[in-house]
């Protein structure tokens, strides 16, 4: 039995992290990731990060390091600060090998009485490091597995009644900030499907699940932020309208939204009404402007609302984007 250790902030996980810990599952019988929490690094959570392992490689043993040292140093202070917190707070014992591409697996293994495994310390394999991702996560995109740039990037939603703005101030910010943004699908399945302008609850859930998985196809090639024109919150209220319910599946999809954008922006009604064959008159909006922000606050999600004209609007939302606290220090 070969027991494997390595470690790392992986702030965020890249692939070079990867090979490292795909070196030690292939030469480990059993390999343990210790997650170093990085408060000074980045706002990912531990868990968050320990997560991409798990999802990753679900064989390995990860474990979140909380409360550990922040001093980084070769100093014979600042080593043993680390090798206490391993040895001692953690307990990590009866370890083969510690895999590492850094100077601290010298002087760790040794602390472990371990074999020091180097892997591609001189990054000539892949050469990358957390340092330049953290500088611009979207030029090294290609270093890192889509699990993990979906959570480098912010998202930006748009509710709100027919005809309030979304679609077209979602597209405007996509333009402006140089990034991507995810139409509607709603209006796309309607004109496929619609039966007497109507669609069942089954397809409405079809519908949400569409916008989904276009959304995290959006995600990987977009640039810092990503504006979404609607989501499932949407779908929900229209099926409880039609229909006087929803299939437990999407009501599940609009109660999961609240965890999923880091922005909802409502827009406001003070734009003329614009008539189109999927919709039924300003009254109809009304009522749906007024349904989305009581679900909104029946489930305690924080919202802003955007009006005025679409420069007016633009400025509001890039207001707002600036009091999101950046994901790396």
């Amino acid at each position: 039995m070969v027991r494997g250790l390595t470690l790392g902030k992986f702030a965020p996980l890249h692939r070079g992290h990867q090979l490292l810990i795909e070196t030690g599952r292939e030469e480990s019988d059993e390999l343990t990731v210790l997650v170093y929490d990085a408060p000074d690094v980045t706002r990912i959570p531990v868990s968050v990060r320990a997560g991409w392992i798990r999802n990753l490689y679900p064989d390995v043993r990860v474990i979140e390091a909380y409360d550990c040292p922040l001093e980084v140093g070769e100093s014979e202070r600042v080593k043993k600060l680390h090798e206490d917190y391993i040895l001692h707070t953690l307990g990590i014992s009866s370890t083969d090998t510690f895999f590492s591409s850094e100077f601290y697996g010298e002087h760790m293994s040794v602390a472990l009485s371990a074999k020091h495994r180097i892997v591609d310390a001189d990054r000539k394999r892949l050469p990358i490091s957390g340092t330049e991702i953290r500088k611009n996560p979207y030029e090294n995109r290609k270093y890192l597995s889509p699990i993990v740039y979906r959570d480098l990037i912010r998202k930006l939603v748009f509710l709100g009644g027919p005809s309030t703005g979304k679609s077209t101030l979602a597209e405007y910010c996509a333009r402006t900030f140089q990034t991507e943004w995810q139409p509607e699908y709603g209006r796309e399945y309607w004109e496929t499907f619609q039966v007497e302008r109507r669609l069942t609850p089954d397809q409405l859930l079809e519908l949400a699940q569409g916008h989904l998985e276009r959304e995290e196809k959006q995600i990987l090639s977009s640039r810092e932020f990503l504006f979404v024109d609607t989501n499932p919150i949407t779908t929900y209220l229209f099926s409880l309208y039609y229909h006087g319910f929803a299939v437990d599946e999407l009501e599940a999809l609009a109660d999961q939204s609240r965890n999923r954008y880091d922005l909802f922006l409502l827009c406001d009604t003070d734009i003329p009404y614009e008539d189109t064959e999927d919709r039924s008159g300003d009254g109809n909006r009304i009522y749906f402007q007024e349904r989305t922000i009581e679900y909104l606050n029946s489930k305690e999600i924080q919202f802003e609302t955007v009006s005025g004209s679409l420069n007016e609007r633009l400025k509001q939302v890039e207001f707002l984007m600036k009091s999101l606290e950046p994901i790396f220090l």
